[in-house]
């Protein structure tokens, strides 16, 4: 069964006090954290549960961690791991050492993952892709190196290798009578000629470490085994020829690393077999349904078995492939598989037999791309309004509006109501809910009606505590009715392409608020997305031309705000593609473009602060792909070079934390500094932005306590999705709930 082995995260020190195991469990996200000594031997467990528990009956933050564990706790042995489920009272199992008491791994509930050098791999997580070496470089180093940096360019995981004794593998032959059948003497022929020696394998495995992919081999043989383990591989490929292997399954179980195992040329029974004895070694391993046959007809392929293989082992399976194309292996991850190796070769000409079946670079990056965006659109069992379709439902539904003026103490009949898009309000199955209910709020002819209608509560701005300036963000239309009597320090302006064209003196009464700040068009007329950084210098000066514009009427409105000196102008700058991410070299390229653009733009007294984004954006017409100012690294070195400096959007730097795996609490660590105007909201995922403040992935007491240490003195403002709906419900709500969590 699935074992987690990369535990430090795990593990809290005996002497450590409730304080410092707080924040470790904080920061595993798991709940929980096991209690070792110096020697790492586990000598308790403790969850988040135990912890509240304890401070309500008095314990205190420097309690040391022994005096509360659950010394108790239940475990089991490294070499006798029982295959029973976890369940809710047992959420956890340490798995301990028989010799020494030390923790080793971690069994934890309904684990189907396997993890292989940090990389976990499973459902939930993208496919983990091999490119299959084995001995395609024909036994020479640069085409082994060449044939790496090409796999890693098509942004495959992981490339593999294949290595023998062949003086010990093979029986030896003494004389005519007794010679080997052709095969044999073919493929003996070639492993001769074509095999890399251990030096030689050892720099490609390096090599590998530096573009970025996880080395694996399979050894063939024990004594290969040992000369792969004196490198300390992460794990090992078993092939489908020692799937029945018993005795050298047990060598490679007892390496305590991963194994990923192939099925190819046995039966059912030979594979539940072989299962069985690596779930009793208490082994780490995947199955992968294959067929041996080179080339494989896609009628032996028999992908449906696949389902038959997971029940059979219970944790992760994937697909090893030896037919010709790219279909299949797509078509794998679709029913299920979480790994998928293919063979990988620079010319389908080369002698040796695997190279017929091999993708050459072009096809393998078709290939990573396929599964990619076939492994993304599995999604979950569950049905979730996407972020795309919440903009479209916005555009296109229709809402529940007042079909006639509404004044408080009415009670809301039938006749009140009729259904007209913008599907902006309350949805038209709704309108059971509202009928009888009393009008909390005058409601105008055509106004919507919301959730807050039903439940007859009425919210308003309140009063709040801020150790910074807030704001709201407004638009021209709705300036005056949120912000008169409300306590805001200032107001962002959201402009669109139309408000270029009109005359703030029209919209913008005086009143209370003295400072703005700006966010620029992020759509302009012509379906026009800026890009300052595009590679085409016509769409390029387009858009320096309508930034020097939305400048000019940033000035404008600044003109009403008496105490607004140099205004902060929110801009999207660009880098966006259109069906992918750029590779890395070309970063470094569009950020010199941008810098170029900018240099071009006629800024003034405005501060232009690019704002931090997301890996997908949604831009009017769909999603795209955003390469700059995602991470933290790329951005603090941009704003050392130019001296400029970034609006933080923590609902977009939270999603490309989540896509980009880094850390989003020490991303803001880097950034903030560097932001003296803050977009705050919560999101969840990789692309889900806007939604309402608790509700998605950002610790938001955390944040707080970051950003009063490391920029206490920007202003920020609460970027709720359709906040300004029902007199800006969203964002009073949004900033009461601030006003609590340490902003």
């Amino acid at each position: 069964m699935p074992l987690v082995r990369n535990i430090d995260d795990l593990l809290v020190n005996a002497s450590n006090d409730i304080r410092n195991c707080m924040h470790i469990i904080e920061s595993n996200r798991m709940g929980f954290a096991l209690v070792v000594d110096n020697d790492r031997k586990c000598i308790g467990s403790i969850t988040d549960g135990d912890i509240r528990r304890e401070l309500l009956r008095g314990a205190r933050l420097e309690t040391t961690i022994t005096q509360i564990c659950n010394k108790t706790f239940q475990f089991e042995y490294h070499d006798r791991i029982n295959s029973r489920k976890l369940n809710h009272r047992i959420q956890f199992l340490p798995i301990i050492n028989r010799t020494d008491g030390r923790i080793v791994a971690v069994r934890l509930p309904g684990m189907e993952f396997l993890e292989i050098d940090g990389r976990r791999i499973g459902e939930g997580y993208q496919p983990f892709l091999i490119a299959e070496i084995g001995n395609n470089h024909n036994g020479k180093l640069a085409a082994a190196h060449e044939m790496i940096k090409l796999a890693g360019r098509c942004g495959v995981d992981c490339v593999k290798f294949q290595y023998r004794n062949i003086e010990k593998l093979y029986r030896q032959i003494d004389n005519k009578e007794n010679a080997h059948d052709l095969g044999t003497e073919y493929t003996l022929e070639l492993l001769s000629k074509f095999q890399l020696p251990k030096s030689e394998l050892f720099e490609a495995f390096d090599f590998c470490r530096e573009v970025g992919l996880i080395p694996l081999c399979t050894p063939w043989d024990e004594y290969s085994l040992e000369d792969l383990e004196e490198y300390n591989l992460p794990g090992y490929k078993v092939a489908s020829a020692d799937l029945t292997n018993l005795s050298f399954l047990r060598l490679l179980a007892n390496t305590g690393k991963p194994l990923i195992v192939s099925t190819g040329m046995s039966s059912e029974w030979e594979i539940k077999q072989s299962v069985a004895l690596l779930e009793s070694l208490g082994a780490d391993f995947a199955l992968l349904h294959c067929n041996s046959t080179y080339p494989t007809p896609y009628k032996d392929v028999n992908l449906k078995y696949l389902e038959k293989l997971r029940r059979i082992h219970g944790g992760v399976i994937g697909y090893s492939g030896h037919e010709r194309g790219v279909e299949v292996p797509v078509a794998s991850v679709a029913l299920g598989a979480s790994i998928v190796e293919k063979h990988f070769t620079l010319d389908k000409n080369w002698e040796g037999s695997d190279h017929k079946v091999s993708l050459l670079h072009p096809e393998l990056k078709q290939m990573v791309e396929m599964i990619r965006n076939v492994s993304d659109s599995l999604g979950t069992p569950n049905r979730q309004i996407t972020q795309g379709e919440m903009i479209n439902r916005e555009n296109l539904a229709k809402s529940i509006v007042a079909k006639h003026s509404i004044k408080v103490g009415d009670k809301f009949s039938p006749e009140h109501f009729e259904f007209v898009s913008p599907g902006q309000g309350l949805q038209p199955n709704r309108l059971n809910e509202l009928i009888g209910k009393v009008a909390v709020r005058d409601i105008p002819p055509g106004g919507f009606l919301y959730g807050s209608d039903i439940v007859e509560e009425v919210l308003e701005a309140g009063s709040w505590r801020f150790s910074r300036p807030a704001g709201i963000p407004v638009r021209y239309h709705d300036f005056n009715s949120l912000t008169d009597n409300k306590q805001l320090d200032f107001v962002e302006f959201h402009l669109s392409f139309s408000d270029l064209k009109r005359d703030p003196n029209i919209y913008i009464r005086p009143n209370t608020i003295q400072r703005c700040a700006v966010h620029a068009p992020e759509l302009f007329e012509g379906d026009h997305i800026l890009d300052l950084a595009s590679d085409d210098n016509e769409y390029r000066s387009k858009s320096i031309q309508l930034l020097n514009e939305t400048i000019r009427v940033t000035k404008r409105i600044v003109s009403f705000f008496s105490k607004t000196e140099r205004p902060y102008l929110v801009v999207n700058a660009g880098g966006f593609s259109e069906n992918g991410f750029v590779e890395k070299e070309m970063l470094t390229v569009k950020y010199d473009r941008l810098l170029d653009a900018l240099q071009q733009v006629d800024k003034g007294d405005v501060e232009i602060l690019i704002q931090t984004m997301p890996p997908f954006p949604w831009h009017f017409g769909g999603q795209r792909y955003h390469n700059l100012f995602t991470k933290p690294e790329e951005i603090v070195e941009f704003c050392e070079r130019s001296g400029l400096r970034v609006c933080l959007d923590v609902s977009h730097t939270m999603m490309s934390a989540t896509f980009f795996d880094f850390d989003f609490y020490e991303a803001v660590e880097k950034i903030g500094p560097l932001s003296p105007h803050m977009h705050i909201v919560d999101s969840y995922g990789v692309d889900g932005e806007g939604v309402e403040m608790g509700a998605g992935d950002i610790d938001f007491r955390k944040l707080g306590t970051i950003l009063q240490r490391v920029n206490p003195d920007a202003q920020f403002i609460p970027e709720i999705w359709q906040g300004h709906k029902n007199n800006g419900r969203g964002f009073w709500q949004a900033l009461s709930f601030l006003s609590r969590h340490n902003f």
